[in-house]
């Protein structure tokens, strides 16, 4: 008998262990704050745009783990609990970390409600209200390219892909929205497939090193660099609108920080975003510098 007791008490010790080792994704210190992102230009300015709002306008003290890693690095460090806001796309939300199907017509809206719904009850996991510009993924290709093989739509490259390279971040090739699923939809192939750093493709696609990259929209390089962005005549591709997403934990410490974090919403549209990430890409300008900026020239901070 005390043999069965004592294996149950190690059960139970175990589990308490198990729980602690969770990285406290359900708690939160009031009063501390990280601030995290993506490795890549766009998100590292938003992560010190969000950092240095809430140093000015909150008495919060802000840590920033900036360029961190992919939608897959952050996720895992939520869940963690080791950071506790960043800025994420609904796109992105839906389909890779809900893995929910994204059905053609669906609006924005819609997209937007459904992450919002699945991640709080999934991840205890707070969307708020949006940016206001779309950064979505756009198949590009140099213009002397697609004015000599006549391409204006992703159909009419699918009938060429047998010819060309394509171009896209290691992630791309893992994501539910990503390579598979494109080329599938389109019923084509590539003839190569190169991983590449999606700061360094624009410039291969412009040099002609790389036939078709996976462009963001909201990137200057585009304009910069002559690229031509095709027509996605499927509806492939769902709306990426940016967003902010913390822990509810976090705001549940911090009563009045959901109503601070909202009055970003509607501050960036898809042409002053790409003028943002012109200003680091193009006129090699500090993140930190551009998004200090920005919230100077909105009356954000002082």
């Amino acid at each position: 008998m005390k043999k069965l007791v004592s294996i149950s008490m190690f059960s139970v010790l175990l589990l308490i262990l198990a729980a602690c080792g969770n990285g406290g994704a359900d708690k939160a210190e009031a009063g501390k704050i990280v601030v995290s992102g993506k490795e890549f230009t766009e998100q590292i300015i938003i992560t010190h745009m969000l950092a240095e709002y809430l140093k000015a306008n909150t008495d919060l003290e802000v840590e920033i783990k900036d360029a961190l890693g992919g939608v897959f690095v952050i996720q895992e460090a939520m869940k963690k609990g080791d950071i506790d806001l960043y800025v994420e796309y609904t796109g992105t939300g839906y389909l890779n970390v809900l893995d929910q199907e994204y059905k053609p017509g669906m609006s924005p809206d819609e997209v937007y409600d459904e992450t919002k719904k699945g991640y709080a009850e999934e991840f205890n996991t707070n969307w708020l209200e949006p940016l206001g510009f779309n950064n979505t993924y756009a198949l590009a290709v140099r213009e002397e390219l697609a004015k000599e093989l006549d391409i204006k739509t992703y159909s009419d490259l699918a009938e060429h892909a047998s010819d060309l390279s394509f171009g896209a971040d290691p992630e791309f090739f893992e994501r539910g929205d990503g390579y598979d699923a494109l080329i599938a939809e389109y019923d084509t192939e590539f003839a190569k497939q190169v991983n590449i750093d999606p700061d360094l493709m624009y410039l291969a696609a412009k040099d002609a090193e790389i036939d078709v990259i996976t462009a963001f929209s909201s990137d200057a390089r585009i304009k910069q660099y002559n690229l031509v962005v095709l027509e996605d005549d499927k509806k492939f591709f769902p709306p990426y609108y940016a967003a902010p997403v913390i822990r509810q934990a976090v705001l549940d410490a911090n009563p009045d920080l959901e109503e601070t974090l909202n009055k970003l919403a509607d501050t960036l549209d898809d042409e002053r975003m790409q003028e943002l990430n012109g200003q680091v890409n193009l006129e090699n300008k500090e993140p930190e510098d551009v998004a200090v900026e920005f919230l100077k020239e909105e009356g954000l901070i002082d």
